[in-house]
C-alpha cells in the first residue's frame, strides 16, 4: 500500500528556529515546580596523570513546599573502580555490556589498576559558610545540612573536589579505542533531582542520568595545545582560538603551558567537555538556528565523512524543530569520544571512526535527544521509553526521508525487535527500573523499540495530524519540566478528544500483547460474514480492507469502544464504513460484508502493518484454491 500518511521533509515547514524560551521556575504551570541550581565551577586538569582539582559554588533553590534537611550529590566516576556496584552488575548479568567486558564476558573495571580507575571526592563542604556533615556511598554523597532549606529560600553550597578520569570504559573516560584524550561527561559533584517524588539519588550502575535545571559557569584549565568543545558558550573565544575567534582575529601568544576556556551553559540539567591535542574544528552558522560546531580526530580516512555530516546535522536539526518544537539553545556540538553516542546538554559525544551512513545515524539519534532528554528530560532510569523510544521514532522519521526511502513503515526494524522481544520470553513491563532488567537485551529492547511503538501506536489509534500535533503540544507544554508517563498519555487525550488509558495502561505498565486474526469467512444468506477474533490481552482499534474480485476495494473500520472516539480514514483512496464499536471483552466480532463469498479476493488486517500485532500469519485471509 503506497505510504501517504507520513510528512516529507518537503511538507514540513521549517521556518526559523527560536532562540528564546523560559526555562521551568519562570513559567506559571500549576502542579509543576522544579528546584534550580546554578553551578560555578573552576577545574585544573593535569593531562599527564589524568587528575583534576575543582572548586563548586552551587547556589540551591528550594521551589518545593518541603523544607529540605538534606542533599545528595552524585558521585559518577566511583563506578569505575573494583568492587563497585557498576562492577558488581557487570559480573551477574548474563548479557553485560560488550564495551564494558572483556572477550570472555569479564569486568573490564575488575581489572583496573589505581592509576587507571575513576574516583570523584569531595574534599570540603560548607553551606552559607557552615560546615556540613556528609558521608560518601559509592557514587552518591549525602549531606546533612547545616540548616534546613525552607520552601522558596536559597542557599550556596561550596565545595572542593578532586577527580581522576578512568580508562574510557562507558561514556566518559580519558584514551577511547580512537584516541581521544578526555571525554569528559558525569565528571563533576552533581546535584541530585528533587521533585513531586522525592529525591532521585539513583546509584550509577548502567544506566542514564537525570539532573536539575540550572545555569553552569565553568572554567577549565588544562594543557594549552589541547582543543575543548561540549556544552554551553564559550565566552572568550579570542583568547583561545582553536576555531572559535572571529573571523581575521589575532590570537595573543600565550607563553604559559596552559590555557582557560571559559564556558556558560544556561537553562540545562548537565555539562559535558571533551578535549584532545589532535582536534579538527569546524562550524557551521543556520540560518535563522543555531551554530554547530564539530570536532574530530585529524584523521584522513574520516575527514571526507565528517565534512558530509556537517549540511547533514543541520537538515536534522531543523526537521526535529519543524516536526517537535524549536530548539532553544544557539548553539550545538557534535563531538568525537566516548564510546558508542551519548547526548548531553547542547552536544553529543560519539565515535567517529564510521563510514557516512553510520555517522549520520548516530548524530541523528542524539541530536534527536535534544528534545526529549535535554529539554523535556523525563527520568529515564523510570521511563526509559519516554526519551529512547520517542527520539528513535523521529530519528527513524528523519532517516527514512533523508535518504529518500520513503517506507510504509519507517519504524519497521523496532517492530521486528518488539516481537523478538514477545517471542524471547524476556520481556519485563516498562515500568521496571532501567537498572533492574534482567537482560540488557530486554532493556534496550523496551526502551528504544517498544518506546517507538507506543507513538506510532498513538499514530494507529488516533492517526498521524493527531500524533503529530500531541508531539508539538506535549513538547510546548512540558519542555523543562521532567513530564511522566501521565504528561504525554493526557496530552493525546486532549489532542484527540479519545481516551486512551486502556491502551498507555497496557503497553507501558504490562507484558500484554496485540494479537487480532481472522478466525474464519463463511456466507451465510448470500453474503460473506467476516469472524475477527482478539486473541493477545490487549484491545485495539481494527482498520480491515476488503478488495474484491473486479478489483475494487472497502475499508472498516472498527473502533475499541473504550476509545470513544474514532479517527480519519487513513486510507483516503478507500470508501471506508465506521461499524460498530467492538468491547473488549468480546474475543469475537461478526462483519457482514456487501458482496457474496465468491466475489472476494483478499481481506486483510491493517494493511499499512502499523498495529504492532505480534502474530502477523492470521492477519490476512484469500480464498482457497
Amino acid at each position: 500500500m503506497k505510504r501517504s500518511m507520513w510528512p516529507s521533509v518537503k511538507q514540513l515547514s521549517w521556518g526559523l528556529i527560536s532562540l528564546v524560551f523560559l526555562p521551568a521556575w519562570a513559567q506559571p504551570n500549576p502542579g509543576y515546580w522544579q528546584q534550580k541550581v546554578n553551578y560555578t565551577m573552576e577545574v585544573q586538569v593535569d593531562v599527564a596523570t589524568y587528575q583534576y582539582q575543582g572548586t563548586q559554588k552551587l547556589v540551591y533553590t528550594n521551589h518545593s513546599p518541603d523544607t529540605l534537611n538534606q542533599v545528595f550529590y552524585h558521585l559518577y566516576f566511583n563506578a569505575f573502580q573494583p568492587g563497585s556496584e557498576m562492577d558488581a552488575r557487570l559480573q551477574s548479568i548474563s548479557d553485560p555490556d560488550r564495551r564494558m567486558t572483556t572477550e570472555d564476558k569479564k569486568s573490564r573495571i575488575a581489572d583496573l589498576s589505581p592509576d587507571q580507575i575513576g574516583y570523584l571526592n569531595a574534599k570540603s563542604l560548607t553551606q552559607d559558610g557552615q560546615g556540613v556533615s556528609m558521608v560518601q556511598e559509592g557514587t552518591i554523597l549525602v549531606v546533612n545540612l547545616a540548616q534546613p532549606l525552607a520552601p522558596g529560600q536559597s542557599t550556596t553550597l561550596d565545595m572542593v573536589f578532586e577527580g581522576q578520569v578512568p580508562e574510557q570504559i562507558r561514556r566518559s573516560g580519558r584514551n577511547s579505542r580512537e584516541g581521544v584524550a578526555l571525554s569528559m561527561a558525569q565528571w563533576y559533584p552533581k546535584m541530585a533531582e528533587y521533585d513531586f517524588e522525592g529525591w532521585h539519588a539513583t546509584p550509577y550502575i548502567a544506566r542514564e542520568f537525570h539532573g536539575v535545571w540550572g545555569d553552569f559557569d565553568v572554567k577549565i584549565t588544562l594543557d594549552k595545545t589541547y582543543v575543548v568543545g561540549g556544552s554551553g558558550y564559550l565566552q572568550n573565544p579570542d583568547e583561545v582560538g582553536h576555531g572559535y575567534e572571529a573571523p581575521g582575529t589575532k590570537i595573543a601568544k600565550n607563553k604559559s603551558k596552559t590555557l582557560t576556556w571559559h564556558f556558560i551553559a544556561p537553562g540545562v540539567h548537565d555539562f559535558m567537555w571533551a578535549a584532545d591535542p589532535e582536534y579538527q574544528h569546524d562550524t557551521l552558522a543556520m540560518d535563522g538556528g543555531p551554530v554547530l560546531h564539530f570536532l574530530y580526530k585529524k584523521n584522513p580516512e574520516t575527514a571526507e565523512n565528517w565534512k558530509k555530516l556537517q549540511p547533514a546535522t543541520a537538515q536534522a536539526m531543523s526537521f526535529y524543530g519543524a516536526l517537535v518544537g524549536p530548539y532553544p539553545y544557539g548553539q550545538y556540538s557534535v563531538i568525537q569520544g566516548g564510546d558508542g553516542g551519548m547526548e548531553y546538554a547542547m552536544s553529543t559525544l560519539i565515535t567517529g571512526g564510521r563510514d557516512y551512513e553510520g555517522l549520520v545515524g548516530v548524530m541523528a539519534h542524539e541530536l534527536a535527544h535534544s528534545w526529549f532528554q535535554h529539554v523535556l528530560a523525563t527520568n529515564e532510569g523510570k521511563h526509559a521509553w519516554m526519551d529512547e523510544g520517542f527520539t528513535s521514532f523521529i530519528s527513524d522519521l528523519f532517516e527514512d526521508q533523508f535518504y529518500e526511502k520513503n517506507q510504509v513503515n519507517p519504524w519497521s526494524g523496532a517492530y521486528r525487535s518488539y516481537r523478538y522481544l514477545v517471542s524471547s520470553g524476556k520481556e519485563q513491563p516498562g515500568t521496571t527500573h532501567a537498572d533492574r532488567y534482567d537482560y540488557n537485551m530486554a532493556y534496550s529492547i523496551n526502551a528504544y523499540s517498544k518506546g517507538t511503538l507506543y507513538l506510532s501506536q498513538l499514530a494507529y489509534i488516533m492517526g498521524w495530524e493527531n500524533l503529530v500535533a500531541t508531539l508539538q503540544k506535549y513538547y510546548a507544554d512540558f519542555q523543562f519540566k521532567h513530564p511522566t508517563p501521565n504528561d504525554i498519555k493526557r496530552t493525546a487525550e486532549k489532542v484527540s478528544g479519545m481516551h486512551l488509558d486502556w491502551f498507555h495502561l497496557d503497553w507501558t505498565s504490562t507484558t500484554s500483547t496485540i494479537d487480532y486474526g481472522i478466525k474464519e469467512v463463511v456466507e451465510q444468506d448470500g453474503l460473506a460474514h467476516v469472524v475477527l477474533q482478539r486473541i493477545g490481552r490487549t484491545p485495539m482499534p481494527i482498520d480491515l480492507v476488503v478488495t474484491y474480485t473486479d478489483g475494487t476495494q472497502e475499508s472498516f473500520y472498527m473502533p475499541v469502544r473504550m476509545m470513544y472516539g474514532a479517527k480519519e480514514n487513513p486510507f483516503p483512496q478507500i470508501p471506508r464504513k465506521v461499524m460498530a464499536d467492538w468491547a473488549w471483552a468480546y474475543p469475537e466480532y461478526q462483519l457482514p460484508l456487501s458482496k457474496n463469498l465468491a466475489d472476494v479476493a483478499r481481506i486483510e488486517i491493517d494493511p499499512a502493518g502499523l498495529m504492532a500485532d505480534v502474530v502477523l500469519e492470521n492477519n490476512s485471509w484469500t480464498p482457497k484454491p
